[in-house]
């Protein structure tokens, strides 16, 4: 057994998430959501950037019927870098009730795309976060993206808003759907209708193949969860951004916990209160079936998505 210390300063999952107030629709989906280890069991990256705490399948499962969802997309931890072992391991487990993103290199066979395949994966990661992860030549992604299309994967982008101009030509000859983790991390803190924002609004514009999660405020928040109207988990400064990609795009939005949360450094979320800040940014029932249910059975279950 390989003992693994956590990176100092490393926030646990919040361990005792309140029920949310907001219902579900029946069918919901946590888009987003990570396994870390066990690493008893499985061995975090050599070359990983950080050590997280375990955050095992068994305890993602749990927290996903405390919540009310139905199903979750588990998105492959940095912290495992292209070991996906974890994560197909939670597939596994999942009773057909999950699906998965991996991280794959070049050197990845037809073989074990075809494997992951069969376990549940229909994504890939791409991340371009710089402290996270060790830059990747834009050549090799393209030639996995070109390779996985095959199999009618899509691409995952993680990046923030900065960033967006130098990486726009790369992102936008990508042969897949392209979903964006967390609206490419928006600087909440410059006005929504300021040019930063406004380009990320014509990548989706411009572009019908591009979708975006609008997860994570309790990663992009300044002002933090604040009290509003008697909530506490409101992080206001987050809506308006989130709302106005709802509902100009609303066939393309996906939303998840994020659980278990890596590397925040201020606060840990409770889930439950994440699930309640939902109705602040898709603010109908319709629009929350399109954001929980529709969209994530259609792009990761088509088989159970209606004509």
């Amino acid at each position: 057994m390989t003992d693994f210390i956590k990176t100092p300063g490393w926030l646990d999952w919040y361990a005792g998430p309140s029920q949310p107030r907001f219902k579900l629709p029946a069918g919901s989906v946590d888009a987003h959501c990570h396994v870390f280890g066990p690493g008893a069991e499985f061995a975090y990256a050599p070359e990983r950037k950080y050590t997280p705490c375990d955050a095992s399948k068994h305890q993602l499962y749990a927290l996903r019927d405390h919540l009310g969802f139905d199903k979750n997309v588990v998105v492959q931890a940095t912290c495992h870098g292209a070991d996906n072992k974890a994560m197909i391991d939670a597939l596994l487990h999942s009773g057909g009730k999950a699906r998965g993103v991996a991280t794959v290199r070049r050197s990845v066979t037809d073989e074990e795309i075809q494997y992951m395949h069969d376990a549940g994966v229909r994504g890939v990661r791409f991340n371009f976060v710089k402290r996270l992860v060790d830059f990747t030549p834009k050549d090799e992604l393209m030639e996995i993206a070109a390779r996985i299309a095959h199999w009618g994967w899509h691409v995952v982008i993680y990046f923030e808003a900065v960033d967006l101009p130098e990486l726009w030509d790369f992102f936008t000859k990508l042969p897949t759907t392209v979903v964006v983790d967390h609206m490419g991390r928006p600087d909440v803190s410059k006005p929504i209708d300021g040019p930063e924002f406004a380009l990320f609004e014509r990548f989706m514009t411009e572009h019908e193949n591009v979708w975006s999660k609008v997860s994570c405020p309790e990663r992009l928040s300044v002002t933090g969860p604040k009290a509003l109207n008697g909530e506490q988990n409101a992080y206001q400064d987050v809506i308006p951004f989130a709302r106005r990609i709802v509902e100009r795009f609303s066939n393309r939005v996906l939303w998840g916990t994020d659980w278990p949360h890596p590397n925040l450094k201020d606060h840990m979320p409770d889930d439950g209160l994440l699930v309640d800040y939902i109705t602040h940014i898709a603010t109908t029932p319709e629009l929350q079936k399109m954001l929980l249910v529709d969209n994530p059975t259609r792009l990761y279950w088509p088989e159970l998505a209606k004509n």
